[in-house]
């Protein structure tokens, strides 16, 4: 499985990702991830910006565009080298789940210094940066080996037989909908082929104080992919709150502590880091 490199070159263009995914025999191809920084000093807006360009694996294309941070200032030197130094310390890591101790600390190091150097998030007044499809490209709660992270959760090694794919989350500002997208390999006895599916645990969200989020579960629903993508959709049964665990009733919290057009950064109150970019 190719995993993201990234490279520093001089380059003038504006700043954003563009991402195109795929499953296939339970893996998902990464991209290549280009950061170009301009010669210069403070980058201020209209003039010439740092640019992260990504080349997805599948089409081989590029693709950028201009990147605000949430407040819509300007966008410092100091602001994109360690926007860049984080991407660093996750990139390789098949999104948490390769990571050991050192590359969890690295991590939240890196995204620290990100989060103290850009000040406090206020979605009050620019709720609209979260809209739109999100592909995770970490998770320090992956790492556990579990889908669950520091709670209970599937396993994604040897006991069950799960691959686990790409992971996004799909933000609908207007419906406050909130959904989790899983995709997923499953192993099936030989000589049957294993199942590709994506399961969608759909939420409600909103918003606490100023950069918090509170996700209130929906339902689970799972869709067939590849060779048995014409069966219909179907919905999982949901145990009565009354027989669930009670560290597993739906509900959470997490705090955006960095987001611009095309990255966020998240901690959640199962103590995880989450950073995505835009899909």
């Amino acid at each position: 499985m190719p995993m993201s490199t990234l490279n520093l070159l001089p380059h003038p263009a504006p700043l954003s990702y563009s991402s195109s995914s795929s499953f296939s025999k339970g893996f998902v191809p990464c991209s290549n991830i280009h950061v170009f920084i301009p010669k210069g000093t403070l980058q201020r807006k209209g003039s010439l910006k740092p640019t992260l360009v990504v080349k997805s694996a599948a089409s081989g294309s590029f693709v950028a565009d201009p990147i605000a941070s949430i407040t819509g200032g300007p966008i410092s030197d100091s602001i994109s080298s360690l926007k860049f130094k984080l991407l660093s310390a996750v990139s390789g890591l098949n999104r948490g789940l390769a990571a050991n101790e050192d590359d969890l600390r690295k991590a939240d190091a890196a995204a620290k210094e990100l989060e103290a150097a850009a000040g406090v998030i206020d979605l009050s007044t620019d709720l609209d940066i979260l809209q739109g499809r999100w592909k995770l490209i970490y998770s320090s709660a992956f790492s556990s080996r579990t889908i669950g992270g520091s709670r209970p959760g599937p396993s994604t090694g040897r006991l069950l037989p799960i691959t686990l794919g790409q992971v996004f989350q799909r933000i609908d500002i207007l419906n406050k909908d909130f959904d989790n997208i899983v995709e997923l390999q499953l192993g099936t006895p030989w000589p049957l082929p294993p199942i590709e599916a994506t399961a969608t645990l759909a939420h409600k969200f909103e918003l606490i104080g100023s950069s918090k989020i509170k996700i209130v579960f929906d339902k689970t629903t799972v869709k067939a992919t590849g060779n048995l993508s014409q069966l219909p959709q179907l919905e999982v049964p949901r145990l009565p709150d009354g027989l669930r665990p009670q560290s597993n009733k739906g509900n959470s919290q997490f705090e955006v502590t960095y987001a611009d057009s095309d990255t966020r950064v998240t901690r959640g109150d199962r103590g995880e880091l989450r950073v995505f970019v835009v899909a």
